[in-house]
């Protein structure tokens, strides 16, 4: 009996996930959310960032058909990961803010956005990995994202 009830408290152990923590960011805000992200990035097993674009007012939807498909994918994965995962979410604004070949994350030597969705894993002050719009909703690249394969 004391063999089962170890057992079944290691399993319900190995159950339990972490719990996902997210920062959201938009234009204006991004240096200083992306400093604390930058800041705390050593604690957690996975820093991700996703590039998404804003909602639009009159619908509550994404005005992205990538983004409608891919956050659902990408919010399940990270929220049933086993370890510490943080996301920072990053609204690029609205179609014709996107659109503008100038727009701070396409001009950017660090990101240099070129769609959105696009999901990063940063570690060690630098990109190691990007999902772009085409692929940012299939789960087994996400599951390798966040894995750091």
């Amino acid at each position: 009996m004391y063999e089962y009830e170890a057992n079944k408290r290691s399993a319900e152990t190995l159950e339990k996930k972490m719990p996902l923590t997210t920062l959201d960011a938009t234009i204006a805000t991004f240096d200083g959310v992306f400093e604390k992200f930058r800041s705390e990035a050593a604690k957690n097993k996975a820093n991700l960032i996703l590039f998404l674009a804003d909602k639009d007012p009159s619908t509550s939807l994404s005005w992205c058909p990538d983004c409608v498909t891919a956050e659902p994918v990408i919010y399940k994965k990270l929220e049933a990961s086993e370890d510490d995962v943080v996301l920072l979410r990053a609204y690029v604004g609205d179609r014709p803010t996107w659109r503008n070949p100038q727009h701070p994350w396409r001009v950017d030597s660090r990101f240099k956005l070129t769609g959105v969705p696009t999901l990063i894993r940063w570690e060690d002050e630098a990109i190691k990995g990007r999902l772009e719009d085409h692929e940012a909703h299939l789960e087994h690249k996400i599951d390798a994202l966040v894995a750091g394969k």
